[in-house]
């Protein structure tokens, strides 16, 4: 395994999409991770912080063939997988591809859209495949899902469901950038959007290579248990309802491989898993109702359960 590869891999894909989103350096890090791990990302923030100028910047800097879906409450699942239709000059019935049938898609305002049209992405962000009337589609690798949902406005909104919540491989949120940060992106859009001038900075082969080779990153045994007791602990913590699933083991385990790759070193310490608890393991609990309603409680409680985990002193 070539670590530099890596390393080039998220100095270039993070250099470029730095043109356009000034700052969130540790953000877009875990978008990558989140790429090279084959998952999927929703970016739940107010409008107007850049998640949808992130999502292209990102497709343009990976060369993917990119589609922007904006999810309202009449959208059908047909709408996203496309239909057969019947062409009356060749006699035939032929398929239109819907907007899934992309490389890169950015799913704007998810909740917006009916659970119906909201399970419509479950099999082929699970799957890497669409089904249209019987009909089988595998989609075109690499497949990579950004969904976007506003927190704050409820009025028309549906509450994704926790099994879809489960298929992201991590949460973030964007944030307001910083005094200087927003003084430095008036600059940079004065007179254009950098966007439009974007080119592609790494090749497909690039791609399988990251996305094939981050197993290769040793785990050993102890940071295993590491993973498995912040998992248990989820669980058993007095405000989680339901814990975190085998499924965010695996993933919490795979997106520390990935960090740990693409800061060039071919084995896992315990603060990759600690960086990338949160983003991985925050979203995928089930509080209690009497926890109260407080914003980023799922991140409380995962901070409060790392911190509160000795790590292991083997790290190799």
């Amino acid at each position: 395994m070539d670590l530099i590869k890596f390393q080039e891999f998220r100095k270039k894909v993070a250099g470029n999409i730095s043109k356009v989103i000034v700052g969130k350096q540790d953000k877009i890090d875990k978008i990558i991770v989140a790429f090279i791990c084959s998952g999927h990302v929703l970016l739940e923030d107010v409008p107007g912080l850049g998640k949808t100028k992130l999502a292209r910047a990102m497709a343009k800097s990976l060369n993917c063939s990119f589609n922007r879906i904006q999810f309202t409450p009449d959208i059908l699942p047909s709408d996203l997988t496309g239909i057969y239709y019947y062409n009356q000059k060749k006699s035939e019935f032929e398929f239109r591809k819907g907007p899934l049938l992309n490389q890169f898609i950015l799913a704007d305002e998810i909740n917006r859209a009916t659970p119906r049209t909201q399970s419509a992405l479950l099999e082929c962000m699970e799957e890497a495949q669409i089904t249209v009337e019987g009909n089988t589609i595998k989609l075109e690798t690499p497949f990579f899902v950004i969904a976007t949902q506003n927190p704050v406005e409820q009025f028309g909104t549906f509450s994704l469901p926790e099994a879809q919540l489960d298929r992201f491989f991590i949460k973030i949120s964007m944030g307001y950038p910083e005094f200087d940060e927003e003084i430095s992106m008036m600059d940079r859009f004065m007179t254009k959007d950098p966007l439009e001038t974007l080119e592609a900075v790494v090749t497909m082969e690039e791609i399988k290579y990251v996305q094939s080779e981050f197993v290769n990153v040793h785990i050993s045994d102890e940071v295993k248990k590491y993973i498995v007791d912040m998992i248990t602990a989820t669980r058993r913590d007095e405000d989680v309802e339901v814990g975190c699933s085998p499924r965010a083991t695996i993933a919490l385990m795979k997106g520390s491989q990935a960090y740990a790759a693409i800061n060039g070193r071919d084995y896992v310490i315990p603060e990759d898993v600690k960086e990338m608890a949160i983003p991985i393991l925050s979203h995928r609990l089930i509080l209690k109702n009497d926890s109260g309603v407080l914003e980023n409680m799922g991140q409380n409680v995962v901070t409060k359960i790392a911190n509160s985990i000795n790590p292991p002193l083997e790290q190799v």
